[in-house]
This record gives C-alpha cells, structure tokens and sequence, in this order.
C-alpha cells in the first residue's frame, strides 16, 4: 500500500509540475529583419526586426521587450560587449528599428529577443538569430563587369554565354562568399555544384536603375587548392522577346557578369576571386536558345562536362573583356527569392498517333517540366505546353498569341538523360511531346512548379467543397502570377507587371502570404519608372515602347498597395518611401482633371474581357468561337 501511494504520489507531482509549466509557457518564435530570416545581403543602415510570441494563453499580450545584439554568439551569451540593447514598455513586436552604431559593409550581427506579457510572466530570451550586411558601397566591388567579344545578332534569340575561371588556393578556409549579378539571367557552379536554390536570379527591376546581386555562402563548394567556378548567363528580360510586340534588347544588347568571391582563411587573412579579363567565356555551349516567351533549345551533345572545375581544358573558350557598366546600381536583394516549389506527375497521356502525345497535368501550373529520356544521339524531341484542349481535344494554342512555350531537347545519346530548362518558364495543364524515342510512360515527365517563395499566413478549409476550391484556386493563381513581380499572366506574350492587376489583387495577396518584402520591392520601381509629369507606367518595370502611362485604376497602384502594406503590415517606412511618388501621381490626376476636380479626358482602361464568345463582342477570354 505505501509503495502505491508512493508511485501515485510521485505521477501527480509530475503531472502537475508537468501541467503548471506547459500552462506558464511564453516563448518567441520567428525572428526576422526587414521580412527576412537569418538574411544575408541587408543594404539598410537602420534595419527592423520583428518576432512572434507563443503563449498557451488566451488574451495573451506583450507588454515590453528587451533586445540584445552583438557581432558573436559569445557576445550574446555573456551578455558583454554588446553592440546594441534596448529595452521599452511596448506591445510592439514588428518592424522595431536598429538604432545602434552604424553598420559596416559584410558587417554579421546576431540578436535575441524576450518579452513580458500581461499575466506577469517573462519569456526565456529566443533562440539567436543574424543578419549580415551586404556591401554598401560601390567601391566594395572590386570585380569588373565582363562580357564577350564575339559578334551576335541580337535582333534575335542567340545561345547562352558561359564564363569560367579556375583559380588556386591555400589551405584552412574557414568561409567563402559569392557576391554576384549579371545583365541576363544566371546560374553559377562552384567545382561543379550548382551555387544556391533560387531561379531566375538576379530578378526583374528596373535594370538601368536598380540591378539585384545576390549573395551566398559557399564555403561547403570551395576545395582547398584547385577550384573552379563556371556562370552560365542566358538573355531573359534583360535582352530577351518583350511584350506583345517581341521587343528584344529593352535594357541592351549585351549579356554581362560580374562576381566577387571572398575567401576568409582561419588565420584571419582573406583574398578575392573577381571578374577580370583573366575569365574565359564560350557561346558553343548546350543552351542554343533561351527566352521567356519562346521557350528553349538544348543541345545535350554540345555540353562542357565539368566546365567548372580547376582542371577543365578551355582552350576553345575567348578572353573576356571588362565593360564600365554601372556598379552604383547594384544592390542586395530586397525581395522573395523564386524557387522550384513543388513537383506535380500527369494524371493522364493521350496518344494522338504518329508519334505525338499529350500529358495532362490534371492542375494548371507556372513552371517547365523535367524530362527523362534514353534514346540515340541526336533525337530530337519537341514539348510544347498549353492551358487548354479544344472541343476536338487538340492542342489550343492562340490564346497564347506569339509565344511559343517550346522546349527543344537533343539527345547526347548516354544512358538516361535527365533535362530541365533553365531561362525560360511556361504557364500550362497539357504538355505536347513530339520526337520521343519509344512510347513515353507518367515517368517521362514531371511537372515543376515555381513562384516567388513566400510564406503563407495560414490555411482555410471548410465543409463546402466548392469553397475550398475557390480558396485553392486564389492561391494558386497567385502564385502563378508572382514570380518576382506580380505579372498578369504566365503563359501568353505579356507576362507583366501590370499596374491594375496588381492593386485589386494586393488585398488577397497580403491576407493569404507574407507578401510584405515581394510588394516593397516591386514598388521601388514604381519610382525608379515614374514620368517626370507624375504619371506612372501601365506595367513595372516599364518595358512597352511609346510607354502608355497615366491611366486611372492602373496607376493608382502606387498608392492603394502602399497603403494596402500598411494596413496589413503596420509598415508605415513603405508609406515614407513611397510619399513623393503617391504625391506625384495625384498632381498629375489635378493637373488632368477639370475645375470640378473630375477627369474626363484622356482614355483609360474600361472592363477588360468580355465573356460572351461572338465576333461582335470585344476580345473574350475563350478558347473557340461559335
């Protein structure tokens, strides 16, 4: 009997002990700075940050905080040498602005947080965080632009220029970061390993204005001794097809690249690997043809095998030679990086006869498609991609006007050959397969989703499922359009960030993801692309000639998404940002309009596509008529 009361006794203490810490639990989670966790490449001198509490509680509120950081963990931990602390009696958790000494270029900074609550409790202080600096200053790029020599008509797509270098170091490297941009498109390979997760780098900005570079980590690639590193620079909206009208080379008619390697040794010394004209480059690579709308070809016999490592044998590659491209409009990375999101398999294959098949998808997608494949040298196989059949169950293409969506593969002819594209996407359900050597199985092929990697704010689901399907499809058509900008659509010859779209989506937008740092980049052209009369572009970044600018509901994006962020986000340096361009805009609107403060004049957008499907209606959104 005392033995059982013993056993009993001893489980309620540890159920309640148990029980009282689980119902005393605060704690903070997601730590972040300027929207972003542990980031690396922050350009502001006064950055915020911002956390999450987790309390068991209901009606749980923060009444104070305190912030430590410090340029070490150690700092952090010993609580001595620190940078920067502030402590206040504020319920603000989001965008509190660093006020601390002001902050270098590479410069790493790690925080941690805790907080009070209204129950009289104080949390444990949160895991640590960091963010690092990115370079500051255009004289922190040692490296050059370079770009090729060799002739090509740019009036059309041309292939891919890759550039290379091999290099020597010395032993005990303790970290290695790649700064790096380009005018175009860019993958980069370190000894052979592809560099980072994110597509479609450096991103689409204003180009002549503002020029992203990303910044990665790469100590894990780097060997010690002999290295080599290899970019791969395609055209895509930097030079490639453009707008309805195929406008080609809308920023300039040559590819670029510039790139600084920074090697840290644990003796504390440090050496650079930049873009110079000791680099090497070739057009005779694989990628014959890359463009947005068109699609690409690739030539799988024409590869470098192992053109990124130290001893690859380049002798058929030219010298570079280094370009005055402007450097003071580099800067970090302000927005959502793209990334391959998820794979989608066919649901179903349609053989057509002759040698043609059609997969279904079974999900409309933005993205490309992985092909597998084994076959002879040289077969050649054509995938072509679309949204819809038609009433004859046929590849219908013409909503897609002049774009192509194509992908050409030729085959090297060595065992199974694995293919993705890599400067083009297509938006689509059905994929048309042309060329296959045999008969292609559900295996052939997969489907790749890629947008803006953002982060949802939760899920809905409820008992209707018409609802949930309507929730489905908001959220997958948003991130079908969001790929670095919010475009119009991912598959015809627009693809734009036009201004209208946009501002009526911005609402849905922000209530379903985090679209806070995605929304504040992309307005930052609103400014850099803004008339000097006030009036501001249809699509942004501005690439359509004879700009049509000005128009009411189109422009006034640049001040409902502001104001949009705010409402969501609490983020009231948005609003700072972007006041004199609001300003401007609405004096343009004074200047236009009459006495009585109405704008008559001028022609502006009315509804945009028609539903009914006869030739006396305006442009429909069909896909036959009657």
């Amino acid at each position: 009997m005392e033995i059982k009361f013993k056993f009993f006794l001893t489980a309620f203490l540890i159920f309640n002990s148990t029980n009282f810490f689980a119902q005393n639990s605060l704690s903070i989670t997601n730590l972040r700075v300027e929207y972003k966790t542990n980031s690396v490449g922050i350009d502001i001198q006064s950055p915020r940050l911002s956390w999450e509490i987790i309390s068991d509680k209901n009606n749980t509120n923060q009444v104070a905080y305190e912030i430590f950081l410090g340029e070490s963990e150690e700092n952090l931990r010993s609580e001595k040498n620190l940078l920067w602390q502030v402590k206040e009696n504020n319920s603000q958790s989001i965008l509190i602005e660093y006020k601390g000494p002001k902050l270098n270029s590479r410069q790493k900074v790690f925080w941690k947080v805790r907080v009070w609550d209204n129950h009289n409790r104080v949390s444990e202080w949160s895991e640590i965080a960091f963010w690092e600096m990115g370079l500051l200053s255009e004289i922190e790029w040692k490296a050059n632009w370079i770009a090729a020599d060799f002739y090509e008509d740019t009036t059309k797509s041309n292939p891919a220029h890759y550039f290379r270098k091999s290099f020597r170091l010395e032993n005990n490297i303790k970290s290695a970061k790649l700064y790096i941009s380009s005018h175009g498109l860019y993958e980069a390979f370190i000894n052979g390993k592809r560099v980072g997760d994110q597509v479609f780098t450096p991103g689409w900005t204003s180009y002549h204005k503002r020029l992203q570079y990303q910044i990665y980590d790469v100590t894990t690639l780097i060997n010690e001794k002999e290295n080599g590193i290899g970019v791969t620079v395609g055209d895509g909206w930097y030079r490639g097809s453009l707008v309805w009208e195929r406008n080609r080379n809308v920023y300039g008619t040559k590819l670029a690249l510039i790139a600084q390697l920074e090697i840290e040794y644990t003796d504390g010394r440090s050496t650079k690997i930049i873009t110079d004209d000791s680099w090497k480059v070739s057009n005779q690579g694989p990628v014959i043809i890359s463009d947005i709308y068109m699609g690409e070809k690739y030539d799988a016999r024409k590869e470098f095998i192992n053109w990124s490592n130290y001893n690859y044998e380049d002798l058929n590659f030219q010298k570079v030679s280094t370009r005055d491209f402007h450097k003071n409009i580099l800067i970090a990375s302000e927005g959502v990086p793209v990334r391959k999101i998820q794979e989608i398999a066919p649901i179903n294959i349609i053989d057509k006869g002759n040698g043609k098949y059609i997969f279904d998808m079974g999900q409309n997608m933005v993205g490309w498609v992985k092909l597998k494949v084994k076959g002879p040298e040289s077969v050649s196989i054509k995938l072509r991609h679309a949204e819809v059949l038609d009433k004859y169950g046929e590849f219908y293409t013409d909503n897609l006007r002049l774009a192509q969506q194509t992908i050409e593969y030729i085959l090297k002819g060595k065992g199974e050959e694995i293919f993705e594209p890599h400067f083009t996407f297509q938006g689509f359900r059905f994929v048309e397969v042309t060329g296959y050597p045999g008969i292609p199985t559900k295996e052939s092929i997969t489907g790749i989703v890629i947008h803006s990697d953002m982060t949802p704010t939760g899920n809905f689901e409820c008992s209707d499922s018409l609802i949930n399907q309507l929730q489905h499809n908001i959220v997958w058509g948003l991130k079908g359009n969001f790929l670095d900008v919010p475009t119009d659509c991912p598959q015809r010859d627009e693809r734009l960030g036009w201004t209208g779209d946009a501002q009526v989506f911005a609402p849905t937008a922000c209530f379903n993801m985090d679209a806070a740092a995605f929304y504040s980049k992309w307005l930052k052209d609103f400014s850099a692309d803004q008339k000097a009369n006030g009036s501001i572009p249809d699509v942004i970044p501005d690439v359509i000639k004879n700009t049509s600018a000005g128009h009411t509901g189109w422009a006034d994006a640049g001040v409902v998404i502001p104001w949009t962020l705010y409402l969501n986000y609490g983020d009231k340096r948005i609003l700072e940002e972007q006041y004199e361009s609001m300003k401007k805009w609405i004096s343009y609107m004074q200047s236009r309009a009459g006495e009585d403060n109405l704008w008559t004049g001028d022609w502006h957008y009315g509804d945009w596509l028609a539903f009914a499907s006869t030739s006396s209606a305006y442009m429909g959104a069909y896909t036959e008529t009657d």
